[in-house]
Parts: C-alpha cells; structure tokens; sequence
C-alpha cells in the first residue's frame, strides 16, 4: 500500500517537472515569435519615422528659401527707395548751392555797387559842404549876422513854430484822450445807473399822527397839561396840538426821537389810555421797538449791498442812517446806492468790488451820530471805522469821498465818483436859493480872477461856465491853457456836485464904414 503510494508520488512528481520543462518551452517560443514581430513592427515605425521626417526636413527647407528670398527682394526694395532718396536729396543740394552761388554772386555786386554808391555820396557831401560853407559866408555878408547869431534866430524860430504844432498836438491828443475816457466812462456811469435803481425819498422835521377825533387832544394834554408836558420831557420831541383836524405835529430835528415820539403816541392814541405812567411806558416800549428797527434795517441793507463782516455796532450805525437826511436826501438810501454804483464799476474797472461796496455802504456813517461828536462827518467816520478795525483801504477811501485829500486807490476813486452820481441825480438833493446863488458866485468869480478874462457867466444850474476872453491878450492856443486852468482852479477851491464845463470864447471882430 505504502509502495503504491511512493511510486504515485513519484510519477507525479515526473509528471510536474515534464509539464514545467514543456511549458517553458512553449513560452519561450511563444516569446521568441512575439520578440520578432515586435522587432519587425519597430523597424517599421523607425522607417515611417525616418521618412516623415525627411519630408518636414524638405519642406522645412523650401520655407526657409522662400523667406530668404522674400526678405531678400524686401532688402533690394528698400535698397532702391533709400538710393532713390538720396539722389532727390542729392539734387536739392546742388540746387541749393547753385542758389547760394547766385545769391552770393548777387550780393558781391551789390556791394560794390554800394561802395561806389558810398563814394559818390562822399564826393556829394564834401561838395555840398564846400558849397554850404561858401553859402554860409555869402549870408553872413549880406545879412550882417554870424553864424552864431543866425543859428540863435533860427532856433527861436524853430522853437515858436515847435511850440505852435506842440500846442495843437496836445489840444488834438487831449480832446482824443477825452472823447475815449468820456466814452468809456460814459459807457460805466450808465451801466451802473441802469443796474441801480434807487428810491428818491425827502424827509422833513415833522411828522403828523392822525388822531380818531378832536376829543382825543384834550386827552393829550391831560389835565393841567400834566400829560403833554411828560411826553415831551421823555421824549425830547415838541408836540403841537393846532387847529388841524383830527392831527397833531411831532417836530423835531432829531429823527430817531420823532419816530420814537410817533410810535409811543399812535400806541397811547390806540390804547386810549393816556396818563404820565402810561406814556413812559408806552417812551420805552417805542424806544426798544426803534431800536430792534435800526439793527434790523442796518442788517437789510448789509444784506441787500452783500456787504459781510461789519461790526455790530456799525449795523446800528447804518441802520440809524434811515432817520438821516442831507439835504433832503436819505442818507441810508443815498449810502446803498453809492454801494451799489461803486461796486459795478469796480466790476467793469475788474477791481476789487467787494471793498468798493463796503467803503460805498459805509462811507456816511459818521453822519449817523455828528450831531452828538465834534467833527466833521468824514472824521468821525474814519474814526468810528478805525475802532471797529476796517481795513486802511476802507478808511482811505472814506477819508477821500469828498475830495479833502487826494485819493490813492481806483476804489476810492469809484467810491468818490458814485457819491457824486447819487448826490446829482435829478430831485436826490434840495439846495436852498441863497447857496445855490453863492455857488455861481464863486464859480464866475474864480473864471474873472484869471488874466485876460473879460466876462464870464455860470449856465444850467452851476453845470456849465462860459467865459468871454479879450482876444487881444489871448489867442488861440492861450485859450486852451486858460480853459484847464479854470478847470484845475475850480476842482481845488470849489465844492460842487457833479462836474463844470468850462467853455472859452474868443472872438475878433473887424468893423469898418464905408462912407
């Protein structure tokens, strides 16, 4: 049993290794015939390859030729437009120096031409000197003068006929100069008389508060007079009860006290009540309400003008300036106006408008309180300004808005010129009878004090003077002289609105009878 089982072992044993043994030769046949398809498929890829690439090798080669040749053509194109070019250049640089050539050529002749020229001139000149000394001594003989002697005669003619045509240009250049300025002011006055359009207003030292009825005037006056008497001690204010109907007249040469005085009255007059407790009362309600007006309408016309920046205490007293009058016209009315002026000229001048504004608005504020202060209302002006710290252009231009000293900047010149145009225009200013007579008064007595002057005589309202010259002593060109004298005369010793005309007549006249 045992046998049988080594001998099965055995043979199985026998049997794996001749399967093995015959197995790997089948594989290594098997492999050895792949290995040889492979090797064939390879060299059959190495030869597709090797062909390809000989082909992009060729092609390769004739792109290569063709863009040498291109680039080659595009090098011999080139090469022509640059031989072409330099051979245009070429030309016009002959062409300019044959031109060069030519010009010099010209200019050598023309220089000689002119050095014979120049001696010719030479030749001419120490001819005309000989002849001219020769000439000389010939007049020197006959006319008994020196050269010296004739040379002096001759220059003081020369210099009366320089003089004469000296004369004429000036009168030619001034009356030029003057149309164009006249013109050119003309054209600003009336753009910034056309941009303001200010009210006229005439105030009096009165005022008349209507009352309901005559009853109400015994009330007035209360009993013993106890009432009238209190108002007008609170007020300062005259109070005159006549025979005019249903009215009583507040006067005053106070307006801030008028209007208080006017107020308090028409609230007591409208209350009914009216006894000395009530009527200061009634004083001090008003006084406040004045006051609270004045810095109101000081503020309105800042705003209105588009001033900014003014002191406190200047608002009150701008706004004081509504209970102001100068000869018959509102001084606050007259200073907006004057602001509004200066500040459209100033705009077409392009200067500074605001400061040509500022100094218009305020340049009467000294009138608000010179019934209180000594001075003129110029001084106290520059004063008050000066302590509420305006700047030096404003004061100077406040300082010079009547001319006492001589203006220095164009604004104070459009500040003097406005508050000229406002005091002028038609119906802005009363002028009493007596100095309206003074006035032409002086202004023909300054044009008689002049030499030469035979009469003169003061035309449309002081606007224009016409004088009368004795033509004897002065003639044409004299005249002229004496019209800006009298001119330059009446700017410095005159005061007057507006400007003066001066018109210089000089008349001959050569009478004869025939007999």
């Amino acid at each position: 049993m045992i046998l049988i089982t080594t001998t099965g072992i055995v043979v199985t044993i026998i049997a794996l290794v001749a399967g093995l043994v015959v197995g790997y030769f089948l594989r290594k046949t098997v492999a050895e015939n792949k290995l040889g398809v492979a090797e064939e498929e390879a060299k059959k890829i190495i030869e597709e390859a090797l062909k390809e690439a000989e082909a992009k090798r060729k092609e390769q080669l004739l792109e290569a030729k063709e863009e040498i040749h291109r680039a080659r053509q595009e090098a011999e194109r080139d090469n022509r437009e640059r031989r072409r070019e330099l051979d245009r250049m070429e030309r016009r640089i002959i062409q300019k120096e044959e031109a060069l050539d030519k010009k010099l050529e010209n200019n050598e002749q023309k220089e000689a031409a002119l050095r014979e020229k120049e001696r010719e001139i030479e030749k001419t000149q120490a001819d005309l000197q000989l002849i001219l000394t020769q000439q000389l001594k010939e007049l020197e003989r006959l006319s008994g003068l020196t050269s010296e002697e004739a040379k002096e005669l001759l220059l003081r003619n020369v210099e009366e006929q320089i003089r004469q045509e000296t004369a004429a240009l000036i009168r030619e250049l001034e009356a030029r100069a003057r149309e164009e300025a006249d013109k050119r002011a003309r054209d600003i006055i009336t753009l910034a008389v056309q941009r303001c359009a200010a009210d006229v207003a005439a105030e009096t030292t009165v005022s008349v508060v209507a009352l309901p009825s005559d009853e109400m005037k015994g009330r007035i006056i209360g009993r013993e007079g106890r009432n009238i008497r209190t108002f007008e001690s609170l007020t300062g204010v005259d109070l005159i009860i006549d025979d005019t109907p249903e009215a009583v007249i507040l006067s005053s040469f106070d307006p801030i006290r008028r209007e208080i005085a006017r107020v308090a009255l028409e609230k007591l007059v409208a209350d009914g009540r009216i006894h000395p407790a009530r009527i200061e009362e009634m004083v001090e309600r008003a006084t406040k309400d004045i006051e609270q007006e004045i810095r109101e309408v000081g503020e309105q016309a800042a705003f209105e003008v588009g001033v900014h920046g003014l002191h406190p205490e200047l608002i009150k007293l701008l706004g004081r300036l509504k209970y102001r009058t100068s000869y018959g016209q509102n001084v606050l009315k007259h200073s907006i106006e004057v602001a509004h002026l200066a500040g459209v000229m100033a705009a077409e001048l392009e200067v500074d408008a605001m400061a040509a504004k500022r100094a218009g608005l305020i340049h009467d504020i000294g009138k608000a309180v010179d019934h209180e202060v000594t001075g003129s209302h110029i001084e106290i002006g520059v004063e008050l300004c000066k302590k509420y710290r305006e700047s030096k252009e404003i004061l100077h231009a406040i300082a010079a808005h009547h001319g006492d000293i001589e203006p220095e900047t164009v604004e104070a010149v459009l500040v003097q010129a406005a508050d000229a145009i406002s005091a002028a225009r038609p119906g802005a200013r009363r002028e009493t009878l007596e100095a309206y007579i003074k006035r032409l008064e002086k202004l023909e007595t300054l044009a008689d004090s002049f030499p030469g002057v035979e009469k003169s005589y003061a035309i449309q309202a002081g606007r224009e003077i016409r004088i009368m010259v004795k033509p004897e002593e002065v003639d044409d060109l004299a005249s002229i002289k004496l019209s800006r004298d009298i001119a330059r005369k009446a700017e410095q010793d005159l005061d007057y609105p507006g400007q003066i005309k001066v018109v210089v007549i000089r008349e001959t006249r050569a009478v004869e009878y025939a007999k």
